[in-house]
């Protein structure tokens, strides 16, 4: 009978107090523990998804110490466990404190049985609900866009783009400043088409040496050179039936740009030293920092390979100019980094946000990650704030008013992006922190297109 009600523990010495609750709690499969060690073997045994606790446990049953010790040892060992403190009318400051250890709320003794079934109802609910968010965000990991992580308008765009253009055979060339995620949306792209069951193959154009980067793009055959031993294939003729990614294409010799020119036109290659033509089925994707046309401009560039490459051209907006983009990516990496580290999970700090959302970062999502990593590391306490993250000051220049309207717009939509951001996507917060209700809220995400998961 009890196999399909939540697993509730309560933690409580008195047995008569014990027995009260077992009763009114009917509704849950409740277990109970009397002193430290049996609650941490009960959660470790049914890993309960909330607890009611009172703080004043044996050895110390008329004080706190070994309650709040307890506390910190399940929080510890099920950080998503809710646990409600029960505490007597005049140990408000116990209370309070555990709330600030992580518990999630407290109730008064004597407990009023209805009010502590709604707060436990809550609790269970919420739970629940996190754990259904987690789920989704899990799914949501494996998708090919997983590695692009926007609140933006026009990043979400952009990522709308790449699925229409995707199940195309046409060449895309990714324009972005370093560290944008052009490799991801690369990597996305051969994902969403139907050669993502091929080999997706990517070099480099500006890590190899001139010299060695024909023979890495089109292989050669055994004697062709001093030191090769044997035929090997070039990275393009690797890459038959799936995508062949160039990065940093605008460093791409004169000599080899003839070379991508012909091939693009004939589909076929020749290896250093071969004489025969080997047709080679591939999709082409490029990326650049640079700008093109003005390499085309100046002769550092081929025109018509230009043309060949772009058929579709994806610019992606830098960071600073992806509003709200900057906190919510900085609690990304956060949850990440204390995850790999073996961290408790920390908190941003007002200042440190207000850094963040200060600094213009020339490095974009690159300089981000490696930015949070260091302050991962390097926080004191549960927190995150400024001193940890190095980065200069830095100030904004306000844009340019527009018509009445226009303005109230986009500074609503600035708003809401970046209360989200600041509060890692949570409603209720960003709500409060806007000074509106949680409806109100719905209806102006809605009216903006702002999703309430990135």
């Amino acid at each position: 009978m009890t196999q399909n009600k939540p697993k509730l523990l309560i933690i409580e010495d008195d047995p008569g107090l014990q027995k009260q609750l077992r009763w009114s709690l009917d509704a849950y499969d409740v277990v109970v523990a009397g002193d430290r060690e049996t609650a941490l073997a009960q959660i470790r045994r049914h890993e309960p998804a909330v607890v009611t606790m009172d703080l004043g446990l044996p050895p110390d049953p008329d004080g706190s110490t070994e309650g709040l010790a307890t506390l910190e040892q399940i929080l510890a060992l099920a950080p998503d466990t809710r646990v409600i403190v029960l505490t007597g009318n005049q140990d408000h400051s116990n209370a309070v404190k555990a709330i600030g250890m992580g518990a999630y709320d407290f109730h008064q003794k004597p407990c009023e049985p209805d009010v502590l079934k709604l707060v436990i109802e809550r609790a269970f609910f919420l739970y629940n609900l996190q754990m259904e968010n987690r789920r989704m965000q899990q799914s949501q990991a494996d998708s090919p866009m997983a590695g692009v992580i926007s609140r933006d308008a026009g990043m979400l765009k952009l990522c709308r783009n790449i699925e229409k253009v995707a199940p195309t055979s046409a060449s895309v060339m990714l324009l972005g400043e370093s560290g944008t995620g052009k490799e991801v949306l690369a990597r996305a792209l051969h994902a969403l088409s139907p050669r993502s069951k091929e080999r997706f193959m990517a070099i480099n154009c500006a890590a190899i040496p001139e010299n060695l980067l024909e023979s890495e793009l089109f292989g050669y055959e055994k004697g062709a050179f001093t030191g090769a031993a044997k035929q090997t294939k070039g990275k393009v003729e690797l890459a038959h039936g799936g995508t062949f990614f160039l990065d940093e294409v605008g460093d791409l010799p004169m000599a080899l740009q003839a070379k991508l020119l012909r091939f693009l036109q004939e589909r076929v290659i020749e290896r250093i030293g071969g004489h025969e033509e080997i047709p080679v089925d591939v999709r082409i994707v490029c990326a650049t920092h640079q700008k093109l046309k003005e390499l085309c401009a100046t002769g550092r560039f081929r025109e018509d390979l230009y043309y060949r490459l772009s058929e579709i051209v994806v610019t992606i907006p830098p960071l600073r100019a992806r509003h709200g983009d900057a906190a919510l990516l900085a609690h990304h990496f956060k949850n990440k980094f204390c995850a790999q580290e073996s961290r408790s999970t920390l908190h941003f700090a007002p200042d440190a946000i207000a850094a963040i959302e200060g600094y213009d970062w020339p490095g974009n999502v690159r300089e981000m990650e490696n930015c949070i990593k260091r302050a991962v590391i390097m926080a004191d306490g549960n927190t995150i704030v400024a001193d940890d993250l190095g980065l200069p000051e830095g100030d904004k220049p306000a844009d340019e008013p527009l018509n009445l309207r226009q303005v109230r717009d986009e500074a609503e939509y600035m708003a809401i992006v970046k209360a989200l951001a600041r509060v890692d996507g949570n409603i209720v917060k960003a709500s409060e922190m806007l000074g509106i209700s949680r409806p109100t809220m719905y209806d102006l995400m809605n009216r903006h297109g702002i999703k309430s998961a990135a």
